[in-house]
């Protein structure tokens, strides 16, 4: 199999409905409309970055269906292997939080299109022709048990074609609701993984791990030590991988995080800390560092520069309105480098 740097990304794309303004859902006359996805976003910031990419989903095919797909074709991502059919797209309602009031968001995606997707549908090896990374993450096996076949069997073929393969694990606890519970369908999916992004819930709800003899805070401070014990116990679970990271989020208020993550290869590395005091929009924050995370990977023989390198583009996300980061390269680059001061380019 011919192989370059080429990335493939599976799952939905979703229309996105946020009342203007920090407003309420009671107050709302009108929503702002964007399209996102946890696998689309990473597309999205892996084509800003010049990597060849490839977005794999199912959409309707009617006008909002094709307004997605329009979507991630202005923004560079390939949509060659896109399975049209079923009725709607999937809708989420986001109420963005401010200060001391967190954002909510109400989901509207039963019986959407990539919900009724069934294995077979996708043309598999020819999507894995020409690439050496499928990234998939822990929403797609959630959304329906069609969804989850499908992803194993992607997973299977990448295997087979010794691709490196990269998840999300993402736990949502409102999208487990078609009669199986996570811990019964994600360790069949990870085991194929190379690389496991996740925080201490995910790896608590999906596989019962938890750290050992620390209390994690989702407070103000969050040490990156106290996550040893589950990279080490995620790893020794799934002996395919290679490399455990995890984002630490500080949780101040909705518009004051702080921001860091940890990647641990047999040692563990740690990032700087970025106070993100005004967040313009933290919806695709741990999307935007699994694109700077492939990036890194692909690019550098670091790993210390490929954790570096995404957890500055998502800092930056954070500074961006809607779900993908639309940070260039040499953004990211330069407030990697030391340079967070904001001056106007002229």
């Amino acid at each position: 199999m011919a192989q370059n740097n080429k990335v493939v990304t599976f799952g939905e794309i979703m229309l996105r409905l946020t009342p203007p303004g920090f407003q309420r859902f009671s107050q709302a006359n009108s929503f702002d409309v964007v399209y996102g996805g946890g696998e689309s976003n990473v597309a999205v910031s892996l084509a800003n970055y010049g990597v060849p990419v490839e977005f794999v989903t199912r959409l309707p095919k009617n006008d909002l269906g094709e307004c997605a797909l329009m979507e991630m074709r202005k923004r560079n991502v390939g949509t060659n292997f896109i399975d049209r059919g079923g009725s709607r797209l999937g809708i989420y309602f986001l109420e963005m939080g401010a200060i001391s009031r967190g954002s909510k968001v109400v989901y509207d995606r039963a019986h959407s299109s990539i919900c009724e997707i069934k294995p077979g549908m996708i043309d598999w090896e020819a999507v894995f022709e020409d690439a050496n990374w499928f990234h998939w993450t822990g929403i797609t096996p959630a959304i329906s048990q069609g969804a989850a076949d499908a992803t194993l069997e992607a997973l299977e073929i990448a295997s087979k074609n010794g691709i490196t393969v990269s998840t999300d694990l993402n736990y949502r606890n409102k999208l487990w609701k078609y009669g199986k519970a996570s811990h019964e369908v994600m360790p069949e999916l990870v085991k194929h993984c190379d690389i496991i992004l996740g925080n201490e819930e995910d790896a608590e709800k999906h596989f019962d791990i938890h750290p050992e003899g620390v209390d994690v805070t989702h407070g103000e401070t969050v040490d990156a030590t106290s996550y040893i014990s589950v990279c080490k116990q995620l790893i020794e679970k799934f002996p395919k991988c290679k490399k455990v990271i995890v984002t630490l989020r500080g949780s101040i208020s909705a518009s004051h995080n702080s921001w860091a993550g940890v990647l641990y290869n047999g040692e563990l590395l740690q990032s700087r800390t970025y106070q993100i005091t005004h967040i313009v929009d933290r919806v695709g924050g741990g999307d935007s560092f699994m694109g700077g995370l492939i990036y890194g990977l692909l690019n550098y023989d670091d790993d210390q520069k490929a954790l570096d390198f995404a957890v500055a583009a998502s800092a930056l996300k954070h500074t961006i309105y809607g779900d993908a980061n639309l940070s260039t390269l040499d953004e990211v680059e330069k407030l990697m480098g030391g340079d967070a001061s904001g001056r106007v380019s002229r």
